[in-house]
This record gives C-alpha cells, structure tokens and sequence, in this order.
C-alpha cells in the first residue's frame, strides 16, 4: 500500500487532499499538522531532525506539502517564521523524501513573479518575487530543486477550498452591507482546491517532475469574481469597482499585490494533456458544495 504524507492537513489544500484519497483503498494517508489530533500527527516542517525521523519510520511513496505561512502582510514582519515555514519546511521535506525515496509535492504561488506582466506567465518565465510571501516560497523552491530529485512543484494562485478564504469573506460581507468594495485592476485566476487535487493527482503517479503552475483556466480581476459569488449565490449587494491604490487608502497593506498574476498551465498540457476547469465552472462546483455544507444563508 502506497503512503501518502499530508503535512497541513487542517487547511485548506491539506483537507481537501486527504478528502480526495480517503476511500482509495491503494493509498494510506498519514495526516499532518503542527498540532495533532482528531488522527492528525503532530509534525513542525521547521525540525529538520524531526521530518527525516517521521518520513524514515513512515516510508511514504509521496510527501505532499501543503503547510505554508499564507498570511501574505504578516510575512512582511513575521519574516523569520515565514523564511522558516516557506523555506526551510520545504527543505527539510525534501531532504526526507531523497532519504526515503519518496516523491516531494511542493505548493509554490504566483507570488514568485513581479506581478507587473501583461500575458499569463509559463514554467520558463523568470521569477522576480517582490513581496516576502513571494521570496520565502521562491527560496522554497529553490530548495526542493536542490535537495530533491524527484518532485513536483506547482504554483497556484487565488486558492479557496473548505475553510478561510475571500469567497467566505465576501459572502459574509454581504450578509450585513446593501454593497462592498473591490479592486478592479489585479488580475489572477481563482482556484478551487478540488481542482488543485485534480493537477496533484495527475502528476504524482507519473515521472513527470518538475515546475508546473496549477490554476483554473481564464482570469478576472477580483471584482469580476465577487460578482460571480454574489450571482450564484443570489445575493443582491452591489459591487463597487475601486483600484488598488483606493482600497490602499483605506486599507493600508503592508506586502505588495501582483497586478497580473495570470499562471498559464503551460507545462501540464505540454506534458500530460491535462487541461484545467474554466474558473467559472469551478466556483460554480464550489458553490453548490458550500450550499450542500450550510456555508450559504
């Protein structure tokens, strides 16, 4: 039986991994957490000592990393925990997995480019991070490149899934306010988790390794997808465009935005045909789930 190590099972990738493989009879998931409980291991990335003994005395045929500092501002003066759980998590889990002969997952972001393109960037593209979010999670990469040999990196982007995320936010906003305001002039392609595990599941049982970037097909700005929420959602509130700098003015950020952060899926067509859902589709997918699940009033 193939073992699966699942490092950040409680978030929201981590969930919606362990829901995907949970009735697959071929696969043993070992869940993660910094905590445990609730048959969730307790597992700090950080402890390099800590993650090669846990991955010798599991023998995982994969390690999947879906542990990450994701608070984007907070990374701006947290950043010693952020190069930590970015960096040297990804490191340590890759050391683990060379030693063991496993195959390492790393979840890497569209944070790693400058954010200031004009067409969706590919696998070949040059990464230029101008946030701290962005430079932990490149120096990550780096480090699974040189610490593993057989791995997967995929970048993703605009992630939502079961758990905190900007379509429960603007679904609670609306809740309480006739109309919101969103930026209009960052655009990005959402991302359900359902999806990500779909790309995951394409790329782990083949010799495909290497850098993909994993997203849903098309792109929006953020005030195109909170319309979208409202619609399915049948919620009435009016969404006010406004650009970067205005919401700025009202609510400082301390890490920088990318403008365009579009990923094209460049490598996964290339290499396996895999085509992803349209972001439509997969907010639509997301919606009836969280309707299923009370998630909408």
């Amino acid at each position: 039986m193939m073992k699966f190590l699942i490092t950040g099972a409680n978030g929201q990738l981590g969930r919606a991994v362990c829901e995907r493989y949970k009735d697959n009879k071929e696969i043993e998931l070992v869940r993660t957490d910094v905590f445990e409980g609730d048959g969730i291991a307790a597992l700090d990335i950080t402890d390099s000592e800590a993650v090669i003994k846990f991955a010798q005395e599991v023998k995982p045929y994969a390690i999947i990393n879906c542990a990450a500092h994701t608070a984007v501002d907070k990374c701006e003066t947290d950043l010693d925990n952020a190069y930590k759980i970015n960096a040297i998590g990804p490191r340590n889990l890759s050391i683990a997995a060379a030693k063991t002969g496993a195959k390492m997952v790393q979840i890497s972001t569209d944070y790693v480019f400058a954010g200031d393109g004009t067409k969706p960037y590919t696998e070949f593209d040059e990464i230029s991070p101008k946030s701290a979010y962005g430079k932990t999670k490149a120096e990550g990469e780096k480090f699974v490149m040189n610490f593993s040999d057989r791995f997967f990196i995929i970048r993703t982007a605009w992630l939502y899934g079961d758990g905190k995320n900007f379509v429960k936010t603007m679904l609670r906003l609306s809740q309480t306010n006739d109309e919101v305001s969103v930026v209009c002039d960052q655009i990005g392609s959402p991302t359900s988790t359902a999806v990500l595990t779909d790309i995951i599941n394409n790329l782990i049982f083949t010799e495909n390794y290497g850098i993909y970037h994993g997203t849903c097909e098309g792109m929006c700005s953020w005030a195109d997808f909170t319309e979208e929420i409202f619609k399915l959602a049948g919620k009435k509130t009016r969404v006010n465009h406004i650009t970067s700098d205005e919401y700025a003015a009202k609510f400082p950020q301390a890490a920088k935005r990318p403008a365009y952060s579009v990923l094209d899926n460049y490598m996964l067509r290339l290499n396996t045909g895999f085509v992803a859902k349209d972001w439509k589709a997969a907010i639509g997918e997301y919606m009836l789930w969280l309707k299923e699940n009370g998630g909408i009033d």
